[in-house]
């Protein structure tokens, strides 16, 4: 009797997908690639196979990934001291030698090399390829405690997204292969810089004017006071969450940092756990998904 229900029970989920394999047929999805996701072997594999499935099914993944701990350890290794300022990392010259040998160099090529394990084609770029991220220094600012007057931080090479040259993804996306982003940029005068991932992918999303944003997490997503998921939240709902202090410390940055790439066209950003088998597939195929949906107005 199983012999018969698995074929007809592969058969429904298929058919249930087919409404949003339409929806995203030929769009643009941009999928953050980090934490746990990315360093779980198993959770690599099934990544690798979700983002194949979708561009065998006419999605457009394009695939922006993070690695903070390979950095951390590569730099522990290399006896190169470390710190951080609101959550990013400080960089240095030294640093930034080896931020940009391990995100363009080790986990680009590993991203890459699971993708086509698995039967897709994938290309690794990094910002600096063709142009594609031309940043400018991130400015940041802090109240001095014994003055209480605002100076400025010195964050060293950490870059904003200034401008996304798109021209190199459209030729890639184009050639029914999946490009593979590292964050970093380039600035006017050929210097580089050490780009937030999530930022860059934002940019990215914004300038491939992309259908959805997805941030894989270490997180189920956006929690409420009783720590219970909040499936959907609106622009409005974020600040009334962050005023009633529903959400607060690192969620808060992220949230506003996924305001900012609704309001630049992009139809929803997810935050999605990442520790969830399939989450990328669960997240765009299945009426539920696995994470907090940001968008304009609730769906």
């Amino acid at each position: 009797m199983s012999e018969v229900q698995q074929p007809q029970t592969i058969a429904r989920i298929l058919s249930e997908a087919l409404p949003f394999m339409q929806l995203y047929d030929n769009q643009v999805i941009v999928v953050k690639y980090g934490g746990h996701a990315m360093v779980d072997p198993d959770l690599s594999r099934k990544f690798a196979r979700d983002i194949v499935q979708m561009k065998q099914s006419g999605f457009n993944p394009i695939v922006v990934h993070g690695g903070g701990p390979q950095i951390g350890a590569m730099l522990d290794r290399l006896k190169i001291q470390s710190r951080f300022e609101d959550g990013l990392r400080v960089t240095d010259k030294a640093t930034m030698e080896v931020v940009e040998m391990v995100l363009a160099g080790s986990i680009n090529s590993s991203v890459v090399s699971d993708i086509q394990a698995v039967g897709g084609k994938a290309i690794g770029i990094s910002g600096k390829d063709g142009n594609l991220c031309i940043a400018k220094k991130l400015e940041r600012t802090r109240v001095n405690a014994e003055t209480g007057k605002q100076e400025a931080v010195d964050l060293g090479f950490v870059g904003d997204p200034g401008q996304i040259n798109p021209d190199i993804l459209h030729t890639i996306i184009q050639s029914e292969t999946v490009p593979v982003i590292a964050p970093i940029a380039t600035s006017r005068d050929g210097g580089t810089y050490n780009v937030n991932a999530d930022t860059f992918a934002g940019a990215i999303a914004i300038a491939m004017k992309a259908k959805r944003l997805l941030l894989l997490t270490d997180v189920a997503g956006v929690l409420d006071k009783d720590k219970n998921l909040i499936p959907e939240l609106t622009l409005a709902q974020i600040s009334e969450l962050s005023s009633d202090g529903t959400i607060s410390g690192g969620m808060i940055p992220k949230l506003e940092s996924c305001a900012t790439v609704v309001r630049g066209g992009v139809e929803g950003v997810v935050i999605t756990d990442g520790r969830v088998p399939h989450c990328v597939l669960l997240e765009l195929l299945t009426p539920h998904g696995v994470g907090t949906r940001i968008s304009e107005r609730k769906v």
